[in-house]
């Protein structure tokens, strides 16, 4: 989900998950416009059990997954923060509607998403936000110049994860703070993991291959100091359900998002793949 230079290996990367949403938010379609026209990633129940999986509850709960992040990386009012893989801007979005005096940049390799982010996220009357594109693993923004950088649930999806943590590290003022969620493999999984279980299908090559040790070693390896490890998985649970309902509903009949979005839910119900939400501090 970014990039500027045409030659990098990062603009190889598809995601044809991406590619049919825009064709049916482009067709209109009702359900999938108020479930993922403003963020693009899974939901965040503190009560999973009571939810109601109605579109109106997802759309809830996704913007209550950004609020977790944005929780990692202590958004307050008046700070200057970069959003990697922004996607629609929904999460800039989120926090251009809770916080003040903001300076908030998208970054985003795929020019369709941000063309869609640019028609629809207007800065409230003292932020300011900017969507440009551009790669996570060489951010196009000199040294000390955010207070935050997140990652919402794409971090996968990035050529490498130490690069991007450099990266953040440079861009990051002093005690700067990144945060971001991932799927994280158990010490189970990781072994299959690295026998290509993630591949380029219908969520596009995805690297699962981490797990919470490696990240607790990247931080040490790039100057971060770890402030928010949470397993929030439980709390995700229900997006897998309304999944179904959606792909019901608007006819989506797509083999390859059907088998793969059911191993993820299946191997997260077995807790051998987790979802996380971290904060690092620059140190």
């Amino acid at each position: 989900m970014h990039n500027i230079n045409p030659q990098n290996s990062e603009t190889k990367v598809k995601l044809p998950y991406f590619d049919l949403l825009l064709e049916l938010l482009k067709e209109n379609n009702e359900g999938v416009a108020k479930s993922f026209g403003r963020h693009v990633h899974w939901g965040y129940w503190e009560q999973p059990k009571l939810a109601s999986l109605t579109t109106a509850d997802f759309a809830e709960a996704a913007e209550n997954l950004s609020a977790q992040v944005c929780l990692a990386g202590q958004v307050s009012h008046g700070l200057n923060l970069l959003d990697v893989g922004c996607g629609f801007g929904g999460t800039i979005a989120h926090i251009n509607e809770r916080f003040i005096n903001m300076s908030l940049t998208g970054l985003n390799l795929d020019e369709r998403q941000l063309e869609r982010a640019r028609a629809t996220v207007m800065a409230g009357d003292q932020n300011q936000i900017v969507f440009q594109q551009g790669e996570a693993c060489a951010l196009p923004y000199p040294d000390h110049s955010f207070d935050v950088v997140l990652a919402v649930e794409c971090i996968f999806h990035f050529a490498d994860r130490k690069q991007f943590f450099k990266e953040a590290h440079r861009v990051l003022k002093p005690g700067g703070l990144l945060a971001l969620s991932d799927f994280i493999a158990s010490p189970t999984l990781r072994p299959i993991t690295q026998l290509k279980f993630s591949g380029w299908g219908f969520y596009g090559k995805c690297n699962l291959q981490y797990s919470a040790a490696d990240y607790h070693d990247l931080a040490k390896q790039t100057a971060f100091s770890l402030v928010t490890e949470r397993d929030i998985t439980q709390n995700t649970l229900p997006t897998y359900s309304y999944l179904r309902r959606l792909g019901k509903a608007s006819a989506i009949a797509n083999k390859h998002a059907i088998l793969e979005t059911l191993a993820v839910e299946l191997l997260s119900r077995m807790n051998l793949l987790k979802y996380y939400v971290y904060g690092f501090q620059k140190t």
